[in-house]
C-alpha cells in the first residue's frame, strides 16, 4: 500500500467531465489498496478525488490551511484532516506524507505543487515519484515548454526524465506502482 498524493484544481466551476477523472482516481487509488494524500478540500476535482477514494475503499488524508476552512471548503469526511497556518506548511506536510504524487489539470496552485515537489526531487530531497497525468493533452502546452527548456540547458534532462506522464488513469497508476516497487517500495 502507498499514500498517493494528487494535485489538482479545487475550483466549482469546472465540467463535469473533469469531476469525473478526479473520482475515478479515487476509486481506483481506493481499488489498489492505497491511501490517498490530499489537499484536504471537498470542492472541485479535490473534493471528487477523495469521495472516489473513499467509494473504493481508501484511507483518506487532508491538508488544509485555516484559511480555507474558515471558507467552509474542508473535507470533514477526511479519515484524518490536518489543518496548517498555511499554504507552505500545507505542501511541506503534502511532500512528507506521500510516497508518490498524482498530478491532475489543475490551476496556479496545481502547479505550485508539481513545481515545488518537483523541485525538491531534483535536489535530491526525495525520490518520490512525480506523475503528471495529462488527460486529454491537457498538459501538451506545459510539456512542449519544458522540453524546450531542456534543449536549451535551462532544465536538467535528468529533471525532465523524474517526470512520468500519462493520458489515464489505469496506466498513471501502472506507473507509479512500478516506480515504487523499483525504489522498493509498495
Amino acid at each position: 500500500m502507498a499514500r498517493i498524493g494528487v494535485f489538482c484544481a479545487s475550483s466549482q466551476r469546472l465540467d463535469q467531465h473533469w469531476l469525473d477523472l478526479a473520482h475515478d482516481l479515487g476509486v481506483e487509488i481506493g481499488r489498489r489498496g492505497h491511501e490517498l494524500v490530499s489537499g484536504g478540500g471537498c470542492v472541485g476535482m479535490m473534493g471528487a478525488v477523495a469521495d472516489g477514494a473513499r467509494e473504493g475503499g481508501a484511507r483518506t488524508y487532508g491538508v488544509i490551511p485555516q484559511k480555507l476552512v474558515d471558507l467552509e471548503v474542508a473535507d470533514t469526511k477526511s479519515d484524518e484532516l490536518v489543518v496548517t497556518d498555511g499554504m507552505a506548511s500545507r505542501k511541506t506536510l503534502l511532500i512528507e506524507r506521500a510516497d508518490a504524487f498524482v498530478v491532475l489539470p489543475g490551476g496556479l496552485g496545481t502547479l505550485d505543487e508539481l513545481f515545488e515537489v518537483w523541485t525538491t526531487a531534483t535536489l535530491d530531497l526525495h525520490r518520490k515519484p512525480i506523475l503528471l497525468l495529462d488527460y486529454e493533452g491537457f498538459y501538451d502546452g506545459l510539456l512542449q515548454w519544458l522540453r524546450t527548456l531542456a534543449s536549451q540547458e535551462f532544465v536538467r534532462s535528468t529533471a525532465m526524465s523524474m517526470l512520468l506522464t500519462s493520458r489515464d488513469v489505469p496506466t498513471s497508476l501502472d506507473l507509479i506502482e512500478a516506480s515504487l516497487l523499483g525504489a522498493g517500495r509498495s
